[in-house]
């Protein structure tokens, strides 16, 4: 059996911490999914820029869908999962890459790319965009943390699905 390739929780208290993070920020949360810190096209991106470093294959299924509704077109949402910034608005291209720097960093971003989504958002949106890719890291790490099970439950037949590599 070939090791699981996806990002996970390994501990539960790992999947608690990061759903307690989430979960005392209540009030913001729900001004975040109403619109009104950033706005629903913008929130999708960032969550599917997340979701494409993660492979979550339920959230990128989920938040394709959900991008279509915010108004993003089927190419918008192909290039944010490509990991490509190019198409986005200009004013998101600085969220966008440190969306990917975030989520490849294990939500431990470089001090100084944290400094520049800062210095061009504000404290209250780049608040909004972090809470955004900590609500996505969630969602991702469970889906894949139960993928990692139906994985180990089946011997490897069922939960990771990336494309077989070449055999030695």
């Amino acid at each position: 059996m070939r090791p699981f390739s996806r990002r996970r929780y390994h501990r539960p208290s790992d999947a608690l911490r990061d759903m307690w993070r989430v979960g005392r920020e209540w009030r913001r949360l729900r001004t975040l999914m109403r619109g009104e810190a950033i706005d629903a096209a913008f929130r999708e991106r960032l969550m599917l820029a997340v979701t494409e470093v993660n492979g979550c294959r339920y959230c990128s299924y989920a938040h394709a869908r959900a991008a279509l509704k915010a108004g993003l077109s089927e190419d918008d949402i192909a290039a944010v999962a490509r990991g490509e910034a190019a198409g986005s608005p200009p004013d998101q291209a600085v969220a966008l890459v440190y969306a990917r720097h975030w989520a490849e960093a294990d939500a431990k971003p470089d001090p100084e790319a944290r400094q520049r989504v800062l210095e061009t958002y504000g404290e209250t949106k780049t608040g909004a965009i972090e809470l955004t890719l900590r609500m996505i890291r969630v969602g991702n790490l469970l889906g894949n943390t139960w993928d990692y099970l139906l994985y180990r439950v089946s011997g490897g037949r069922v939960g990771d699905t990336r494309p077989a590599g070449p055999t030695a």
